[in-house]
């Protein structure tokens, strides 16, 4: 089975991008550096900032329907993304290095049909699992320990 892992689009963030640190904050935006090469997750580029990158810590709605299952939660953007990122039948490190994820299937509708939590290097096992459900139209994969929203995953 084949599936797309995709990194949020850059268009919504990138006016932000550059911002004082004053103007993010009126927007309860935070600003933070990277300080370790593990534990600051951009959403556009699904992968780990380096050491010294500036990230913009932001809530996003990453569930948008109109079910019980709308949501929204903490999430980092890398502010030197240029383009997101795009994995196909390829699960990126930034979700196998983890300690735990929480996969969560939807149908089309936004309803929860679904979900399990996997160690990270297990993450593709279950992606194929839940997409075996032939009304799973999407997952979202959350970090299991913070519960933020990690990507998308659709079939391909």
């Amino acid at each position: 089975m084949a599936f797309t892992i995709s990194g949020l689009p850059l268009e919504p963030f990138q006016p932000l991008f550059g911002l004082s640190d004053a103007e993010l904050a009126r927007r309860q935006i935070v600003r933070m550096t990277a300080d370790a090469p593990i534990g600051f997750p951009c959403r556009i580029l699904l992968a780990d900032a380096a050491p010294g990158d500036t990230l913009l810590l932001l809530n996003y709605e990453h569930q948008p329907a109109a079910t019980p299952y709308r949501s929204q939660h903490a999430i980092f953007v890398n502010e030197a993304a240029t383009a997101p990122a795009r994995f196909v039948d390829e699960v990126p490190p930034v979700l196998t290095v983890r300690k735990a994820i929480s996969l969560r299937a939807f149908d089309e509708a936004g309803m929860m049909l679904d979900a399990d939590v996997v160690p990270g290097p297990e993450v593709e096992g279950l992606i194929l699992r839940l997409f075996e459900n032939t009304q799973a139209a999407y997952l979202h994969a959350h970090n299991a320990g913070r519960g933020c929203f990690a990507a998308r995953i659709d079939r391909s």
